[in-house]
């Protein structure tokens, strides 16, 4: 799940997210809808607040989703 109040999407926060388990599919999922994304040493990171920017949800907007969403 998302750690603390920064947010961030592990790897494996985004592979239960999008149902895909190779680190190649979460990235090409991630690159298509839009949200940036991070490649650490473990796979692939984002936060919660890069998802709804490419939602089209600015930052500070009262209306958030969170990682289920996806």
């Amino acid at each position: 799940m998302a750690h603390g109040t920064t947010d961030v999407l592990s790897f494996e926060d985004l592979q239960r997210i999008t149902g895909y388990q190779r680190r190649s599919d979460v990235e090409r999922t991630l690159v298509q809808q839009g949200i940036r994304m991070f490649r650490g040493r473990t796979g692939p990171w984002t936060t919660i607040d890069l998802i709804n920017r490419a939602a089209g949800i600015a930052p500070g907007h009262s209306e958030r989703y969170d990682a289920d969403i996806l």
